[in-house]
């Protein structure tokens, strides 16, 4: 049966980086594992950052109202768990993998692969933290630098408001 919303879009969206768009769909659906290998360097980079600080900075990103007076809307993009190592996936644009600076953060760009879970997929292995909404929109690189600063500097955590 073929799905219709945001789901159906975030499928196609994340499937549209595939280079046989129609074998990754496939592969999501015969497979129990639901997860497929794509290229990054096609419609988004992928930035990998430690668990420990890559939590904090996706609050930071995503709390409201925004840290810092910047938005939400320069911020939300997909974000992925990957358990195994820990770490915390940020989808960016392309090319912020070639130019990214930064000690401990692995960056994904043209030329790598990246294991995918399908939007609806659940229990163990890499899971999605925040969905693709299929619009196409990625996370700011500036806003997520500036968030894995402030988490990096312990501002990260629960805070207490008066």
């Amino acid at each position: 049966m073929e799905q219709t919303g945001p789901i159906a879009a975030a499928v196609a969206w994340l499937a549209a980086a595939a280079p046989d768009p129609e074998a990754c769909r496939r592969e999501w659906e015969r497979t129990d594992s639901g997860l497929a290998l794509l290229p990054a360097g096609r419609r988004w980079d992928v930035l990998l950052v430690p668990g420990p600080l890559g939590r904090p900075a996706l609050r930071l990103l995503t709390q409201s109202p925004p840290f810092g007076g910047w938005g939400r809307l320069a911020t939300g993009g997909p974000v992925l768990l990957d358990p195994g190592d820990d770490s915390i996936g940020f989808l960016v644009p392309v090319g912020t993998a070639a130019r990214w600076v930064g000690t401990g953060v692995r960056a994904a760009g043209a030329g790598a692969w990246v294991v995918v879970p399908h939007p609806t997929r659940r229990g163990p292995g890499p899971r999605w933290l925040v969905v693709p909404d299929g619009s196409g929109q990625l996370t700011d690189p500036v806003a997520l630098e500036l968030a894995l600063h402030e988490a990096a500097a312990g501002l990260g955590g629960p805070r207490v408001h008066g």
